[in-house]
């Protein structure tokens, strides 16, 4: 059974006698001797502290690949991070090529929960993407994608035990290794409870794991003294280091039934004056578009269609089911420059509290600064829905006729948690800087530094939001909007690149790694590695590599500097471990559920099929050249190109075959015994399917003589 799994869609304001029943009763079952007041402890074989899209990932790619005492910790009651408890309900995912938008090549468990999510809307609005908003072809409402996730889980409740709500408050650390995690109740303070495990996986908001344990981590911008980044600061200004990618609350507008006024009560702090600069242009606030052009078209660029989750105007649906999430710049909440009424109340909960990095602040302090964020939030609402019904007119998707959505059952509407673009992060055995992955060109090509130890595939834009304050009158007390400081700016193009396993691993501390943004890059890079697909796969290799140094009883350091493990990490990646293979190599053509998807990542990642540098496209179809064919060869058995008089000339598979005994390499006269077949035609696909195979077994053979 899973834990709490029975109350996770109730109110969250009236489940907790209830959740603290099954939470006894489940720690009953796990062997432990439950008294009041006192610390309950549970032994584990991988603890995974985090239930976000990154931490459910680990901990299912953990349990499919044979780890069989798993707890997973959450300090809410949903899971799934942005695609529920943060209300990222429309999903990111774009990058360019050929000079158009599109998503980024969908793999691993991402595919499959995107999957999930389409059969939801089709079954629930008859169409697999009913948003048709600007930002994301996939849209998913948070209770939905809560509900999917902890389904997700549940199909390995014998391995996984999810407890809640917990968040760790200790670390108990014995030399350089951690050994477990101490937690509190954030409902109930006297109860407590201490997990003691193999390993750890930190795949909290703020890594509070990682923090705690002593290991050596990064918040704030980064010098350009450390990593020589273009875009660093050479110095920090008055609260520089505080300075970071803004949180945003993200609520949930939905359509009347029948439509009526649904004017929110004014904002104690409400001033107009926080949003003037979105006062100018109507067509900023709402558009009529209906999804044409694909996503971050021009034509449907506005506050309503930015993330759209149910478009029912234009998809014939009924009355009712339009809905919107807000997550505009607008309602950004800077974690520097703070409003004085929340320097205050830091101050008088901490002197110095108010010039802490949002990283290192306790839970209260916090929850001082969240409080202020949603009520950001609800200023906007109440924003759009005065302000702009006056511009708008009396259109039906007036955000005046949109309540506040009761989807998450909290008191004030809003989310459980605010939507994190950067936190913590790891001091790891390799950082990726700004300048490994940025490009000047505007289509991405493929980035400077592709690592040898890659685990998955990424790209996006270097991307801040607003990160300081314009107060009116440079008066901290005033009412103020975002703004953009220094070079943190909005889309500075990146590359396509590979993320490292080393950047999973701490520098020193044993017995831990890093999850979700937790994890190996500068704050710079951060900035374009926080999508929900991509913490997804980062939560995948966390799991493959628990996996791996469990099975083989050595420290995630072992696995990272050794490189027949590294080649395993990925192995388990590319094959899928029970669902869609991993990207590791970030082809925009390659499908999990192709043939030649294992050869194509594995071969290129090792330098023997040597991508077009100016195509992003393995081209699956295309007729392998003799000079193609003959560097693939060459680097494969290690010796001299074979001599070839056309290098344009096509392959054929008589090519093929003669050429690898000439390498004296294995190969298989049979599929070249007819001379119909000789002289067909060589396909990329099939080259590297087959060249995969030969260097397999090459590697067999190598192995069995050095045994001998």
């Amino acid at each position: 059974m899973l834990a709490t799994a029975s109350v996770a869609f109730l109110n969250l304001d009236t489940v907790t006698s209830f959740r603290n029943i099954l939470q006894t009763l489940v720690l009953t079952v796990l062997g432990v001797a439950v008294l009041s007041g006192e610390e309950q402890l549970l032994e584990t074989d991988l603890l995974i502290v985090g239930g976000d899209e990154a931490g459910c990932a680990a901990a299912v790619q953990a349990a499919r690949l044979g780890v069989e005492k798993i707890i997973l910790t959450n300090d809410v009651q949903w899971l799934g991070g942005q695609f529920s408890t943060q209300a990222i309900g429309p999903v990111d995912e774009w990058t360019r090529v050929d000079g158009r938008t599109c998503n980024f090549p969908r793999s691993g468990p991402f595919l499959a929960i995107i999957r999930k999510i389409r059969a939801h809307n089709r079954k629930t609005y008859g169409i697999g993407s009913p948003g048709n908003a600007w930002c994301g072809t996939e849209t998913i409402e948070p209770r939905t994608g809560a509900r999917i996730f902890e389904e997700w889980l549940g199909d390995y409740s014998d391995q996984i035990k999810v407890l809640r709500p917990w968040r760790p408050v200790g670390v108990d650390v014995q030399g350089n290794r951690v050994r477990g995690v101490r937690f509190e109740d954030p409902t109930k303070s006297e109860q407590s409870l201490r997990i003691m495990a193999k390993l750890v996986v930190d795949s909290s908001d703020w890594g509070d794991v990682i923090r705690r344990s002593g290991a050596s981590y990064m918040a704030g911008p980064d010098l350009k003294s450390r990593f020589s980044e273009p875009g660093a600061p050479e110095k920090l200004e008055e609260g520089g280091h505080q300075e970071m990618n803004p949180i945003t609350w993200c609520p949930i507008l939905r359509e009347t039934v029948p439509q009526a006024d649904s004017l929110i009560p004014k904002p104690v702090r409400y001033d107009r004056r926080s949003f003037a600069l979105w006062d100018a242009d109507w067509s900023k606030c709402w558009r009529d578009w209906d999804g044409s052009g694909g996503i971050y078209n021009a034509a449907g660029w506005c506050m309503y269609t930015s993330r759209r989750m149910v478009d029912r105007y234009h998809n014939g649906l009924k009355q009712g089911t339009e809905a919107v999430i807000l997550n505009w710049p607008a309602h950004d909440y800077p974690l520097s420059t703070l409003p004085q009424h929340v320097v205050e109340a830091l101050e008088k909960d901490e002197v110095g509290a108010s010039r802490k990095n949002i990283v290192d602040m306790t839970y209260r302090q916090r929850e001082i600064v969240y409080e202020d964020a949603k009520q950001r939030a609800l200023e906007f609402v109440y924003y759009l829905q005065t302000v702009w019904l006056k511009r708008d007119g009396d259109i039906p998707q007036s955000f005046r006729y949109m309540k506040l959505g009761d989807d998450f059952g909290t008191a004030d509407k809003l989310p459980p948690k605010p939507y994190v673009r950067e936190g913590l992060r790891l001091d790891a055995l390799h950082i990726v800087r700004e300048q490994d992955v940025r490009t000047e060109h505007e289509q991405p090509g493929w980035a400077k530094v592709m690592v040898p130890d890659g685990v998955f595939g990424w790209q996006f834009s270097l991307d801040f939001h607003p990160t300081r304050r314009k107060f009116v009158d440079d008066d901290s007390t005033q009412p103020w909007e975002g703004k953009h400081h220094g070079t943190r700016n909005w889309s500075t193009h990146a590359d396509r690149s590979m993320f490292p396993l080393r950047g999973l691993v701490p520098v020193e501390m044993d017995g831990l790694l890093g999850c979700s943004k937790n994890i190996g890059v500068s704050s710079m890079v951060q900035s374009a590695l926080r999508l929900h697909g991509q913490m997804m796969h980062v939560g995948t290799a966390a799991g493959t590599v628990a996996w791996l140094a469990l099975h083989e009883g050595v420290q995630p350091r072992e696995v990272a500097t050794t490189p027949k493990w590294v080649r395993e990490v990925q192995l388990k990646l590319v094959s899928g471990a029970g669902g869609p293979g991993t990207l590791i190599w970030p082809w925009h053509d390659l499908d999990p559920d192709d043939a030649h998807f294992e050869a194509a990542n594995m071969l290129t990642i090792a330098g023997i099929w040597k991508p077009d540098p100016d195509s992003l496209f393995f081209s699956p179809h295309q007729i392998v050249t003799h000079g193609e064919l003959a560097g693939i060869i060459a680097r494969l058995s290690q010796s001299k190109s074979p001599a070839i008089e056309n290098e344009a000339a096509e392959a054929t598979w008589g090519t093929l075959h003669q050429w690898l005994l000439n390498a004296k390499l294995e190969s298989f006269p049979s599929l070249t015994g007819k001379k119909e077949y000789k002289d067909q035609k060589l396909t990329r696909a099939q080259c590297i399917d087959f060249l995969y195979r030969v260097h397999l077994r090459s590697e067999v053979a190598q192995h069995s003589a050095g045994q001998e």
